[in-house]
């Protein structure tokens, strides 16, 4: 099957049917696979942190902010355990605990503390870590925790739910011990999970790391081939450029070739890419007809989202004059694009 980096620009047009269809075969669903991350929580450690809350509260039959701050104490990793009880985000529990004490607890600060405790499971160990500022806090927490576990879901006006409003603490203490002790039904854990989406809490934690693999991929094939180049940052300002970049080669003074790169299932941020590299397009196209140097346009591309639009695939060819790779064809990116050219 023919790629499009293989066909002359002259020729694009008349394949343009069959390129679309090459790079539409190449696209691969990303969303199976995930990265660990350094933050990822093994089973039987989230079963460990369980045990050592429920023991500590005697199977939740007594759930006051002493013996949840004992278990804290002796697993930090219980933190999770009881934000995942709430069935909130390190966020929003930030927000509600401010809101009930007035206190301000910066949602950084505990989005935070919630991946420190999965490195460090002792770090509220010490007995004099209960008056730093992280001890208040995380004191805090765990006291409006308690109060919104002990006194369940609330009433609410017809067409709103909740969020408390779920099997394990409807009814406040009874529907977490009942939960604990008998076992939540089957078929109401995959309810819950249909609501909450299996591995969302992961996904949104490693969500850079899942985006920085297709550039991870780039700059290796740069690397290995001994080719300057310039990786911008997020938001990052470069002079000509109405938005950077994510790669220029060698460098923004004197760019040859600019790469963008992203990996995406989301139609939406896909046609977002698309709109960026078709605006690169139109910047080369001026510079040439003007006299200018210009660059070539490269776009590394992956994931579900860019296989939705055919439209959007050939005005996505048609703008790279062909420079279309995946991760299926990326170890071809030096040898099909001017970046040969600056191997050394």
């Amino acid at each position: 099957m023919t790629h499009p980096f293989e066909v002359a620009a002259s020729d694009l047009e008349a394949r343009l049917e069959e390129l679309v269809d090459a790079t539409f075969s190449d696209l691969q669903s990303q969303f199976l696979v995930l990265p660990r991350g350094s933050g990822f929580i093994e089973y039987q450690d989230f079963q460990q942190a369980y045990e050592t809350l429920k023991t500590q509260t005697l199977g939740f039959t007594k759930l006051d902010i002493t013996r949840v701050w004992n278990a804290l104490a002796a697993d930090a990793l219980v933190l999770v355990v009881v934000r995942t009880v709430l069935g909130f985000s390190p966020p929003e529990w930030a927000e509600v605990a401010a809101s009930h004490t007035g206190m301000d607890i910066p949602q950084g600060a505990v989005r935070s503390l919630d991946r420190r405790v999965r490195s460090n499971r002792q770090m509220f160990a010490k007995p004099n870590v209960a008056g730093t500022t992280t001890g208040i806090r995380a004191q805090v927490l765990l006291n409006v925790a308690v109060q919104m576990l002990r006194a369940g879901a609330p009433p609410q006006h017809q067409g709103m739910i909740h969020r408390l409003d779920k099997a394990d603490t409807a009814d406040g203490l009874s529907s977490i011990q009942n939960a604990a002790n008998l076992h939540v039904p089957y078929s109401m854990l995959l309810y819950e999970r249909y609501l909450g989406r299996p591995y969302a809490s992961h996904r949104d934690a490693v969500s850079e790391l899942v985006g920085d693999l297709m550039e991870n991929a780039i700059e290796q094939q740069l690397a290995t081939n001994g080719i300057s180049h310039r990786k911008t940052g997020r938001a990052e300002r470069i002079e000509g450029f109405d938005q950077a970049p994510d790669f220029i080669v060698p460098d923004e003074f004197a760019p040859a070739v600019v790469i963008e790169a992203k990996l995406t299932n989301d139609d939406g941020t896909a046609r977002d890419k698309h709109t960026r590299l078709t605006h690169l397009a139109e910047m080369r196209d001026e510079r040439e007809r003007a006299g200018r140097p210009s660059f070539e346009v490269v776009a590394c591309i992956d994931g579900r989202g860019f296989g939705v639009r055919r439209e959007d695939m050939r005005k996505l060819i048609r703008a790279t004059r062909g420079k279309v790779f995946t991760f299926a064809t990326l170890d071809r990116l030096v040898a099909n694009t001017t970046l040969q050219q600056f191997r050394t």
